[in-house]
């Protein structure tokens, strides 16, 4: 892509209203764009990082054969009436009457619309268990929605619901998530923390939030930090329970407090067992060979529109955002300096066109734009790797080649330059 073709709207004040490193940057950047307190339009460059995000997590979901589906965003009111959560849930949720006074609601969450659909579609013992997920966009009417995208009314959730025979086999589905969202956190490039959390108005007796610890973080966790070198690939439930980390809620609630001490961090994910709450509301029974029983389900959620801002809070310096290379919105930021010079032109043209044939993610600057101004938005904009082009091909064939993170550069020969490039991004 080129920056010619490619809506960068970059911005080199400060908004006024950005309390985060993050939210900062997200709109300095261009990466999205206010429309309304707590609701935002993703623009190219943060929509990109997104789907870099959902791919990660469509991936490791169908690695589990988990399936993906996608439920309506307008739910009716009478499953939740059903589920009595319509009138508890508060006024987070969006209620909405459409033309024939049909009372509806924009989701915050998806157990009633997931437990009709097994109603209706999982009739045998036989069919579990059995795992579903989607990524969709939710509402929930934040009371003071701030941070940017951290704490939104819109936003965009991965969430899977799980049906299983009896509770052992919901526990072992739950164990398997667990170590699914550290699987999938690890891939996106975020340290993350598995901690005992309250299963509030969800409901159910196993419930984990997934925290990313971080000094501008908006939650308190406790947590004995000998856990950060925990091996979790092969923890069972008996080891995850015995995990010293805990929300400050669930902190608080422990009858016989543990000395540990407290950070500040990031929820990006929540896994919760609950039961037949809902099979039990929704008189959902499946048949078999003893007789009939009510599923025992779980959902599991991860915010997949807060973790960009996420990694802003830990990978940024005073220029502006580092992103990790896992997804990062480009590879490579390819930046001509001498914008009417015909040899750095073709140069750039030619290297441009060999690296995107050769399936490499690029940003080319080709604006008329001054030296500072290009350097400038390609830090703000944090690619791990940039390629300056100037004074050094014309003078001495050579390409400069800087690392976003550390902003260690070198040079390389002009004709190396495919090659190299190749060499230490698959490095």
């Amino acid at each position: 892509m080129k920056f010619s073709n490619f809506f960068i709207s970059t911005l080199k004040e400060n908004p006024s209203d950005s309390r985060l490193v993050s939210h900062n940057l997200m709109i300095r950047s261009g990466m999205i764009k206010l429309e309304t307190s707590g609701i935002y339009t993703w623009m190219p460059l943060g929509y990109r990082v997104l789907k870099k995000i959902i791919k990660i997590i469509e991936v490791e979901h169908e690695k589990k054969f988990i399936n993906q589906i996608l439920m309506p965003t307008i739910q009716s009111a009478e499953i939740w009436k059903t589920s009595k959560r319509y009138d508890s849930y508060g006024k987070e949720m969006l209620k909405i009457v459409d033309r024939y006074s049909k009372e509806l609601l924009y989701g915050p969450t998806n157990e009633e619309m997931i437990t009709v659909l097994g109603k209706q579609f999982i009739k045998s013992y036989k069919n579990l268990p059995r795992y579903f997920y989607h990524i969709q966009s939710k509402f929930r009417d934040e009371i003071r929605p701030r941070f940017g995208v951290m704490r939104a009314r819109e936003f965009i959730m991965k969430d899977a619901y799980s049906f299983d025979i009896n509770e052992k086999s919901g526990e072992e589905t739950y164990v398997n998530f667990f170590k699914l969202y550290l699987k999938i956190f690890e891939k996106l490039g975020i340290p993350i923390l598995p901690v005992r959390a309250l299963s509030g108005e969800i409901g159910g007796h196993l419930s984990h939030e997934f925290h990313m610890v971080v000094d501008s973080g908006e939650s308190e966790i406790f947590y004995n930090k000998s856990i950060e070198k925990n091996d979790f690939k092969n923890i069972e439930l008996n080891k995850i329970l015995k995990l010293e980390s805990y929300t400050d809620d669930f902190y608080n609630k422990i009858p016989k407090k543990i000395e540990i001490p407290s950070f500040r961090s990031i929820e990006l994910g929540h896994i919760f067992l609950f039961g037949s709450k809902y099979s039990d509301s929704f008189d959902f029974t499946i048949n078999s060979e003893s007789g009939k029983f009510k599923p025992y389900m779980g959902s599991y959620g991860i915010g997949i529109s807060r973790i960009p801002a996420a990694i802003i809070e830990l990978f940024h310096d005073k220029n502006g955002i580092i992103w990790p290379k896992e997804v990062s919105p480009f590879q490579i930021i390819l930046i001509n300096l001498l914008n009417d010079n015909e040899t750095t032109k073709d140069f750039c043209e030619k290297l441009y066109d060999q690296l995107i044939s050769s399936n490499f993610e690029v940003i080319y600057d080709d604006r008329n734009e001054r030296s500072g101004t290009k350097f400038a938005d390609a830090d703000l904009i944090g690619i791990p790797l940039q390629v300056i082009v100037g004074k050094n091909l014309t003078d001495k064939r050579k390409v400069s080649i800087k690392y976003r993170n550390n902003h260690n550069e070198f040079e390389i020969d002009a004709s190396d330059c495919p090659k190299s490039l190749m060499e230490i991004i698959n490095g």
